[in-house]
């Protein structure tokens, strides 16, 4: 009985538990959850408390996070856009359900150097669609929350004095008084420009 405690509080199931690639202590853990069920019980217990600990510290993932794992698997998430009531743009939008929402608006190629059109234009956010060949000079903001949400070609942006490089799918945040600029990487950029008002 001595062996038994001692074992238990040596820390080897705790060990298991968060080790499950060391074969050996496998092996002897589970010879000795056959034959001491008071093992087996400490282990039901120590499984049972990570579990719980796991679960306080779980967070709810934005539910729009789904549809975008699939698009960078390879699978089309299949929800459309309404382009009569379109969402704000986050880091979890998915970029091909947009590029189908807004595919009839863009112009024929080859492109001109800049198009923009307007998606939304209400109190708290302005959408634009942008397709353009033209560098952005450096630019600040004061008043309004600037973002890009990347679908097609890829860009630099600066921002005060970090380089960020954005490729299809990718979403950016401008801060408020920060200096940035963009540099257009690719032949053309198709993005959602978005301005969140406070």
């Amino acid at each position: 009985m001595k062996k038994i405690k001692a074992y238990i509080d040596s820390g080897n199931l705790e060990q298991h538990c968060f080790d499950l690639f060391n074969a050996e202590r496998a092996k002897e853990v589970a010879e000795f959850s056959v034959s001491h069920p008071e093992i087996r019980q400490e282990l039901n217990e120590i499984e049972q408390t990570i579990e719980l600990l796991a679960k306080s510290y779980a967070i709810e993932p934005d539910p729009r996070l789904r549809g975008r794992l699939l698009n960078v698997l390879g699978f089309a998430s299949g929800e459309q856009l309404d382009i009569n009531n379109l969402p704000p743009t986050g880091k979890y939008s998915d970029h091909v359900n947009w590029l189908n929402a807004v595919e009839h608006l863009l112009p024929a190629e080859p492109f001109e150097d800049f198009f923009q059109h307007t998606l939304r234009q209400d109190d708290q956010i302005a959408q634009m669609l942008v397709v353009t060949r033209l560098n952005v000079p450096p630019e600040i903001h004061e008043d309004l929350a600037e973002s890009f949400f990347i679908l097609r070609g890829q860009c630099t942006c600066t921002i005060g004095g970090r380089r960020v490089t954005l490729n299809p799918g990718d979403h950016l945040d401008i801060p408020l008084h920060v200096s940035h600029d963009i540099t257009i990487d690719s032949p053309y950029v198709i993005a959602i420009l978005q301005h969140q008002f406070s």
